[in-house]
């Protein structure tokens, strides 16, 4: 049998000008204080202390989707030297687990869900904030209910083999990243790095790095939260100001070495005025601003309108049969082992397309676009099949993806 056509293999050439070469480019990095990554995050940790439960106590993990979380935002009183939390920040992840397990001899044993998922949330705040606190500055709720009994059996039918898709969805990712893509990544895991905190304590998670690209010359933009009771006055601001600028600039130099760069941080700040960015916990979730699982980063960690994406929020699905996360995480895999492996390809772009109730290692179709340095036959001929075997071997492999995103070694958003 050939495996490669039965799960429905495509690659196609294309030509077209790479990304790095067209005249404009956008891309933007949502950081790890944004409303929206914390909702991202709300939903994935809850995913993983439910399948880490699962599989403690009954071997495999049950069914559960947990990948609708709202964040409402607080409100708080920011002021050079102090401030506080008025109201505290609202979070509530909502969607479907199994919570009844029945045992042999009848048993049944209800599971802790809400607790889990509480306890989570509260751990990774604890964890990558140094200002939120936890306790005192959020309300973490929970809406989740057993899921319905269709999926549940979809799930459940996929135990004795390859698990079977619990949606029809696409999963899309390409590669390699462009220069721009590159910046504007690293930018914000440099900003909230612990040495960088270390040496800057004033500067918040909250961070927020948007790159436009015309031609040569690139722009970031930067939104950075200051933590207000470590800025006394708009002056100790300004210079925080001026010394992110300074070590974003030398950070450009070394990724982007070839174009001309620009930084700009906090542009709405009118320092004469008093009107600064500041924050009491290092996140504008304190005073008003929402955050929703899915509306951040993609799969690579950037929001790209000028490639192909997934409108699925990968975080918080479960990671057994739900395509919308594991066929996203695939796409990327796939992409970004082409673009290392396979000679002479400049981007390549691909899209994996489920159908619900079939085996997710059978895709309706698994598609790359190729656009190649070489466009001889010759060259074409070594390409489409080298790429045909990666994709096959990942797809082979696609259980593989379970555990890797349980252990948090796989990039989500």
């Amino acid at each position: 049998m050939d495996v490669v056509n039965v799960r429905n293999i495509e690659v196609e050439f294309i030509n077209w000008t790479p990304v790095e070469e067209q005249k404009v480019e956008l891309v933007e990095r949502k950081g790890l204080g944004h409303p929206d990554y914390i909702a991202d995050a709300a939903s994935e940790l809850s995913s993983v202390a439910l399948s880490k439960y699962y599989l403690r106590e009954y071997g495999y993990i049950l069914h559960h989707n947990v990948d609708k979380v709202l964040l409402v935002g607080g409100q708080s009183k920011p002021v050079f030297g102090g401030g506080e939390v008025l109201h505290p920040i609202y979070i509530v992840v909502a969607g479907r687990a199994t919570e009844f397990v029945t045992r042999e001899g009848g048993r049944i044993d209800r599971i802790p869900v809400g607790t889990i998922i509480v306890n989570a949330v509260k751990s990774w705040i604890a964890q990558n904030f140094r200002f939120l606190d936890p306790e005192r500055h959020l309300i973490i709720d929970y809406m989740v209910r057993p899921g319905s009994q269709d999926l549940v059996g979809v799930f459940e039918l996929g135990k004795s083999g390859k698990p079977l898709s619990n949606d029809t969805s696409i999963g899309v990712s390409y590669a390699p990243l462009s220069t721009l893509e590159k910046l504007v990544f690293n930018v914000e895991r440099f900003l909230n790095s612990r040495e960088f905190k270390e040496r800057i304590p004033e500067v918040g998670e909250d961070v927020k790095v948007m790159g436009l690209r015309e031609g040569n010359k690139i722009r970031l933009t930067i939104a950075a939260a200051m933590i207000s009771h470590l800025i006394p006055d708009v002056d100790h601001y300004i210079s925080v100001k001026e010394e992110v600028l300074n070590k974003v600039q030398d950070l450009a130099v070394k990724i982007a070495p070839n174009h001309e760069v620009e930084v700009y941080l906090n542009t709405a700040d009118v320092p004469e005025k008093g009107i600064v960015y500041l924050t009491v916990t290092g996140t504008s979730a304190e005073h008003g601003d929402d955050g929703m699982t899915g509306r951040g980063n993609r799969v690579n960690g950037l929001i790209t309108p000028m490639r192909p994406m997934s409108l699925e929020a990968t975080a918080g699905k479960n990671p057994v049969s739900h395509v919308g996360k594991i066929y996203n995480v695939l796409a990327m895999k796939i992409a970004e082992r082409i673009v290392n492996e396979v000679p002479k390809v400049r981007e390549v772009y691909v899209k994996l397309l489920s159908r619900i109730g079939h085996p997710i290692d059978r895709p309706q179709v698994a598609l790359a676009r190729i656009l190649p340095e070489d466009n001889s036959s010759p060259s074409l001929n070594a390409i489409m099949s080298d790429v045909k075997s990666i994709m096959n071997d990942e797809l082979e492999r696609i259980t593989d993806l379970t555990k890797l995103i349980i252990e948090g070694k796989v990039l989500l958003f």
